[in-house]
């Protein structure tokens, strides 16, 4: 008899909170500009944990789900920053050029879409081997990094109790950030390589706290 395959299984109960948050969101939250990149990002977080329960407990584990993987997640770290601009009165067209590395990433990873592949996947998080992933660890922790750093210099153009919010948030998401970099500094790539997935397991508490955000936020707060 086959024992039970517990790989991914994180990945799989966090997305169903994440789904729920989101219809939840969908249905009591406000519809305005800044809710609805909330409700972007916990989209996007929640296919990947979808990705990768697929990938690591069904066993579809394809050089294209892994890519697919990195493909969704890529958009995060930019779009929060995008997030924290529109919070803090500082939205402009300009800012949508954030996405560019991560659009170039995307285009460059499908086209050498074979190097991608599974090294190792665990109950809590899973290990990609990619091309070029200092450098994608880099662009990748920079906005995440800078978000944090720009909600704290813009503290007072936010109302106060949902600064303390966005605070907590992105609490969640600094401590993977901080390995990540620290990681890149000692020259560790390789376990680099795994901190994007960890980084997206604490990011369950960002969107729980973005959610409570966005319920909060609506056109009278200002």
């Amino acid at each position: 008899m086959n024992s039970f395959n517990w790989d991914g299984i994180a990945s799989l109960f966090i997305a169903c909170i994440e789904i729920l948050l989101l219809v939840n969101l969908l249905v009591f939250a406000e519809k305005n500009k800044v809710n609805k990149i909330i409700f972007l990002i916990i989209i996007l977080l929640a296919v990947y944990q979808s990705v990768e329960f697929i990938i690591c407990n069904l066993g579809m584990d394809s050089s294209f789900t892994a890519y697919l993987a990195f493909a969704v997640i890529s958009f995060l770290p930019p779009l929060n920053f995008l997030f924290i601009l529109h919070i803090s009165r500082s939205g402009s067209k300009i800012n949508y050029f954030l996405f560019i590395p991560a659009l170039l990433f995307t285009v460059y990873y499908l086209i050498v879409i074979e190097q991608f592949s599974v090294v190792q996947c665990t109950v809590l998080y899973a290990t990609y081997n990619y091309p070029l992933g200092d450098l994608y660890g880099f662009f990748y922790y920079l906005p995440v990094l800078l978000s944090f750093l720009f909600l704290m210099k813009k503290k007072k153009k936010i109302n106060s109790k949902q600064f303390s919010i966005l605070l907590i948030a992105h609490l969640f998401i600094m401590i993977p950030v901080i390995a990540g970099f620290s990681l890149l500094y000692l020259n560790l790539p390789g376990l680099v390589k795994s901190m994007e997935s960890i980084l997206c397991k604490f990011a369950f508490g960002f969107a729980v706290a973005l959610s409570i955000f966005c319920i909060r936020n609506k056109s009278e707060i200002k």
